[in-house]
């Protein structure tokens, strides 16, 4: 339990953030070092270097000055061996020293400097050997070079030096640091613990928008995009229920009508006047499940394609099916624009059904009458009858949904509302006249759709 409580701890999202910007930071912090290691010892070296310079300068007239005093103390020897000059000959003398000729030949050295402070080779400025850094100096009238030393093991310590009084304090903030990026880290990211509990509130009861106030803009695009699918959830669970419902208000009917037939038709051996019955009942199921699968179709939207739609091929295809039963034919009258066919843009399969319901209602409510659809600019589907039409009243209640009228149930009733849902669904516009313009009586529907 306590392994896997860490590990809980370990896979957070605020446990990772920890760990980054602690990584990053102390990256960052390490660099930061190094380059102050490397400036703290160019200027290191760059001070001593000139005091070595400055040194030398000062000290070279005074050196050749004793080195002339030396030269005639020693003339009546006759000595070749190097000149040792006194100590503390200069204020300067913990500086490594001596003067050497063109020939290399040792004249004057400080009585403190070891034999292999100057083992580098004599050319003007600065060499390096593995214990000294020598500064090399020639006279400018002179044949002589003053050589100072200075070792290497000073810089080092005041190198260290300074960089421990850096690096100690900066190391001892890092801890805190850490604790501060973990706290800041789990305080930013409270809100998106928020965030969680309230998606985690949701389920199919409760599908409300998630409001939460002050969050970041990635999280309120989150929230927005939660959002959205709670929507869309909603909408689906809704259709199921619709289907639901409407199949068992709609099938319920027919299905007790065919039972009764058949058993009529069993007790009465089988007239044909029940089979026929019973036939008309079970076509009058197969009827409603069809326009029941149509309306859930139409109200989920989920498989509504965009394209375009040329409406004079859609018009000529949904008359044609029309046009095969002879009873139909005679009418039934398409009508289309002279010019060039209207295009919308939508689901061609979604517009069909719509038109052939409409169609459906117009021949079932029209009586023997004609019915005829009709292609308009811009963008119109018009299905127009001459039956008897609907009064104010029924027309009014005719836009909402899953209002019938009349004992026929798949009248106006679903057929209606799949085309309502169809046109919603594409942003259209559906109108209804009873009658329509010009005319004393009957009935029209007017789908007006966006222009491709």
């Amino acid at each position: 339990m306590t392994s896997a409580l860490l590990r809980d701890r370990r896979d957070s999202l605020a446990g990772r953030l920890t760990r980054t910007l602690i990584l990053w930071v102390g990256g960052v912090w390490l660099l930061c070092v190094l380059a102050v290691v490397w400036y703290v010892d160019r200027e290191i070296n760059h001070n001593f270097d000139n005091e070595l310079v400055e040194v030398s300068h000062r000290m070279f007239d005074m050196a050749v000055q004793e080195l002339e005093k030396l030269r005639l103390r020693h003339e009546s020897g006759k000595q070749d061996t190097p000149l040792i000059a006194p100590k503390q000959l200069f204020s300067e003398d913990a500086v490594m020293y001596q003067v050497v000729d063109v020939h290399e030949h040792v004249l004057l050295r400080s009585a403190e400097a070891p034999d292999d402070a100057f083992d580098v080779p004599l050319a003007a400025g600065f060499a390096n050997n593995q214990t000294w850094r020598i500064y090399t100096v020639r006279h400018p009238t002179l044949g002589l070079y003053f050589q100072v030393a200075d070792p290497l093991d000073e810089r080092r310590r005041a190198l260290n030096r300074t960089l421990f009084g850096l690096i100690i304090p900066l190391g001892a903030v890092l801890p805190l640091l850490a604790l501060v990026l973990r706290r800041v880290a789990r305080t930013e990211l409270r809100v998106l613990q928020q965030l969680a509990a309230e998606i985690e509130k949701r389920n199919g009861a409760d599908l409300r928008p998630i409001t939460l106030p002050g969050l970041p803009q990635e999280l309120r695009a989150v929230g927005d995009h939660v959002n959205r699918l709670l929507q869309r959830l909603s909408q689906s669970l809704d259709v199921e229920r619709a289907l639901a419902a409407n199949a068992a208000h709609e099938l319920r009917t027919p299905l007790a009508a065919a039972r009764l037939r058949l058993q009529t038709a069993l007790d009465h051996d089988l007239k044909r006047a029940d089979v026929e019955g019973a036939l008309q009942a079970l076509q009058m199921l197969s009827h409603r499940a069809e326009k029941l699968l149509q309306l859930s179709r139409a109200e989920s939207g989920a498989s509504l394609t965009r394209a375009r739609v040329d409406l004079v091929q859609l018009a000529g295809t949904v008359a044609q099916e029309f046009w095969q039963d002879p009873h139909i034919n005679e009418r039934l009258k398409l009508k289309v624009p002279d010019s060039a066919a209207p295009v919308a843009f939508g689901d061609v399969d979604a517009l069909a059904i719509a038109l052939r319901n409409l169609v459906e209602n117009a021949l079932r409510y029209s009586g023997d009458g004609r019915v005829t659809i009709e292609v308009a600019a811009p963008c119109v589907l018009v299905v127009r009858d001459a039956g008897p039409g609907v009064s104010a009243e029924q027309l009014q209640s005719l836009h909402q949904r899953h209002v019938r009228h009349g004992s026929d149930r798949a009248g106006y009733g679903l057929g209606m509302s799949i085309v309502s849902t169809i046109v919603e669904k594409h942003n259209a516009t559906l109108e209804l006249a009873s009658p329509p313009p010009g005319m004393a009586r009957g009935f029209e529907a007017r789908i007006v759709l966006r222009p491709a």
